[in-house]
């Protein structure tokens, strides 16, 4: 993986990409969890988002790397 992508003229760091791709699929994964209300299982949700966000976004940045 690149360290930095020229984006528009501008060095971005690579882990933008890695960071949105996480975002749209966690986005997905929230409305699912949502939909099924399954955060009623769950004692804090706003914790559990943050968690789920920083697993999915670590873990495949640790792939790439």
């Amino acid at each position: 993986m690149p360290h930095e992508i020229a984006l528009g003229g501008t060095l971005v760091p690579g882990l933008l990409l890695v960071f949105i791709a996480m975002l749209a699929v966690f986005w997905g994964l929230d409305w699912v969890a949502g939909r099924y209300q399954l955060y009623r299982y769950v004692w804090h949700p706003s914790l559990f988002r943050i968690a789920i966000f920083l697993v999915l976004f670590s873990s495949t940045a640790l792939l790439l790397l």
